[in-house]
């Protein structure tokens, strides 16, 4: 995930550097890392990446985010080969109970998303910060406002004029663009408890492992089918739905988004290599 010039990577398998060096993605901007849980195709590939960010002389600290297990697989992994990295590598461990914010800076919130698989699974939601308000240029114009003040005007403020008039806010600003939000709903079963969390969403993916023929096979293995993503996208009021992680099963993948846009017609295939705008 790309946000103002920073990069997120959502979980690590194996081939995760492969990847990046075909996309021409600098690993190295990468200076946070969310593992959704430990089933090897998620995680596999991270002791790889921390160790090759070694090598390359690292500097910048390193920020990982999943479940506890993981940290102590970590240290066994870095123990085991004598390695000493010379970066800082912190360690967030997540809930798959609860939502809560495990990270936060001034343009941006990731919360985790409570999944439902066979071990401790979570989803992130990225959620955009409101942006201030726009100035409008014509009515700075007309005001004679001060480039100096448009700073405080952005933040809501009022502007005097030099004869003491007062000019309201919304006079001089124009709103900004609504925040986006991005959600990336891991291996689950359909869980309706997310719709509440990602309501709204410009951006849903979710996991779509089956067709609905073979719903209960998806129940038992606590998996998705792509109408049960297609219907978790819709309760929500998404803009759009990405369904991945289809099973090895299906030669043809259009079957899968015909049935998910039976139900949701903002349904698409996620195809490798491809970015989506939120």
């Amino acid at each position: 995930v790309n946000h103002a010039g920073r990069s997120f990577l959502i979980d690590c398998g194996e081939g995760t550097q492969m990847q990046l060096t075909r996309l021409k993605i600098k690993s190295m901007r990468i200076n946070h890392i969310f593992i959704s849980h430990l089933h090897g195709d998620h995680f596999y590939g991270l002791i790889g990446l921390i160790s090759t960010m070694h090598l390359l002389g690292r500097k910048t600290d390193l920020h990982i985010y999943g479940p506890s297990m993981l940290e102590n697989i970590i240290k066994l992994q870095l123990e085991v080969s004598l390695t000493d990295l010379v970066y800082r590598l912190y360690f967030h461990p997540t809930l798959d109970h609860t939502s809560e914010i495990i990270y936060e800076d001034e343009r941006l919130t990731i919360s985790s998303l409570p999944m439902v698989h066979r071990i401790p699974t979570t989803g992130f939601l990225f959620t955009e910060k409101p942006f201030p308000r726009h100035i409008n240029m014509d009515a700075a114009e007309t005001y004679n406002v001060p480039f100096a003040f448009f700073n405080e005007i952005k933040t809501g403020r009022d502007f005097r004029t030099e004869d003491g008039q007062l000019i309201p806010n919304n006079l001089l600003t124009i709103e900004a663009s609504p925040p986006r939000t991005y959600a990336c709903c891991s291996d689950t079963l359909y869980n309706e408890f997310l719709v509440e969390l990602i309501k709204g969403c410009n951006l849903v993916y979710h996991e779509a492992t089956f067709m609905s023929e073979m719903a209960n096979v998806a129940k038992e293995k606590l998996h998705s089918t792509s109408a049960q993503a297609a219907m978790i996208a819709k309760l929500a009021g998404a803009r759009k739905l990405l369904l991945g992680h289809f099973s090895a099963r299906y030669d043809n993948l259009l079957p899968l988004l015909e049935e998910a846009r039976a139900v949701f017609a903002e349904s698409y295939l996620a195809e490798e290599g491809v970015s989506y705008e939120v």
